[in-house]
């Protein structure tokens, strides 16, 4: 594993003649603690996103479900009404078919 530190010229001559493992063992704990606190917030924040999200497809689902409801009950409107149609239209050609009948007697005659 190659880790590369960028350091300022001054920080370089303050460092200089020191020991550089010794200085990284020190400050090890305090840089992996740092990353654990930046890596939870990270995820807090991307929670919150999903719990977000989460909360909007739950809205959309209850429209969704309110639409199904409704398409299901205008179906079944439409379902009687058909049949409503279908019982007048039967009632109608009958009708019809009693005055052709009768027309056609008048006509014979």
């Amino acid at each position: 594993m190659k880790i590369e530190v960028f350091l300022s010229s001054e920080r370089f001559k303050a460092l200089k003649g020191k020991d550089i493992s010794a200085l990284l063992r020190e400050n090890l704990p305090g840089a992996e603690e740092t990353l654990k606190a930046e890596r939870e917030e990270l995820l807090r924040g991307k929670i919150a996103k999903l719990e977000e999200k989460l909360r909007e497809m739950e809205g959309e689902i209850g429209e969704l479900r309110e639409f199904y409801q409704k398409a299901l009950r205008d179906r079944e409107l439409m379902i009687a009404e058909r049949e409503e149609l279908r019982k007048e239209n039967a009632e109608l050609g009958a009708k019809v078919g009693e005055k052709k009948s009768g027309l056609e007697k008048v006509h014979e005659s």
